[in-house]
């Protein structure tokens, strides 16, 4: 056993030894270490994927979600793919978004029901209101009004002589959503064809109530017609006003504003009640029908 030990001891106490000893060594410390690197990297993760595209809105379902498999390495260098199909399923496309087939899914793609905004409505500033303008496919000349246009407004109807009236209403007027019937956006997907019912714009309240006035008259035949421009025109839009006194005073003739007393506060004195206070006054607005 001595001469065991003293020929051991020897061997370590070798200089060429000991450096062959640590270079085997490094060399398995390095090898272990590449081997352990790679299988983390390449070690595959289950993630869904889009079965088929998926448009803006859609509901997403379980059916629509497929699996595949990618390295570990993809998982960490997209903080935002989403690797669990809990947090897809009865989550909604987000607006504006349209997800490929066979593509994977992420976070910033889907919004649960509570976060679904209907971004014709974001964003309205006070004073303003929602006006929607009824079209088909004709009226926006072949579906070629898209939200973020700048379109005029013209008028047509008949005159109290009974003539034709035509002519510019409002000009430089945003399109802020094209709807379909169902209340869809008509641009938002291209899987299906949506043929436009409605036009969205939001106007200060004044433009808003002529607007409505408009449409209430009957009798003179009264048609609002949107009309597109070029691109110069949206890039550059001036000012939303209206672009004709004689239209504008032809429709407020033919309604009235009813005033309208609202008393906000009442008094009690003594045996007697008496109302007093202040009292505030809404304007209503009724219009003229004609036969």
């Amino acid at each position: 056993m001595g001469n065991i030990l003293t020929t051991f001891k020897r061997f370590l106490g070798n200089k060429n030894t000991v450096t062959i000893l640590g270079v085997i060594l490094g060399l398995v410390v390095l090898y272990a270490g590449y081997n352990f690197r790679v299988k983390q990297a390449t070690n595959p993760v289950t993630v869904p994927y889009a079965k088929e595209e998926i448009s803006s809105r859609t509901l997403i379902t379980s059916d629509m979600i497929g699996y595949m498999e990618v390295s570990n390495s993809v998982v960490k260098s997209s903080p935002n793919l989403i690797t669990n199909s809990q947090q897809l399923v009865n989550y909604y496309v987000a607006f504006g978004t349209t997800i490929p087939a066979n593509s994977m899914f992420y976070k910033s793609q889907v919004l649960s029901s509570d976060e679904m905004p209907d971004s014709a409505f974001a964003d309205i500033p006070d004073g303003y209101t929602i006006f929607s303008l009824s079209v088909n496919q004709h009226t926006t000349y072949g579906n070629s009004i898209y939200p973020g246009n700048y379109i005029d407004l013209y008028f047509k109807g008949v005159d109290d002589l009974n003539k034709i009236m035509f002519g510019k209403l409002i000009e430089s007027i945003e399109v802020l959503a094209v709807k379909d019937s169902n209340g869809n956006h008509v641009f938002e997907t291209t899987v299906e064809s949506r043929t436009p019912a409605e036009l969205l714009f939001a106007v200060p309240d004044d433009m808003y109530l002529l607007l409505m006035k408009a449409e209430y008259i009957s009798g003179a035949s009264i048609e609002i017609i949107p009309v597109p421009r070029n691109a110069s025109y949206s890039a550059n839009p001036g000012d939303t006003i209206v672009s004709s006194d004689t239209i504008r005073d032809f429709i407020l003739s033919k309604s009235a504003t009813i005033p309208m007393n609202t008393t906000t506060s009442t008094t009690t004195t003594g045996d007697n009640n008496s109302t007093g206070g202040n009292s505030t006054t809404n304007n209503r607005t009724t219009t003229n029908n004609q036969d």
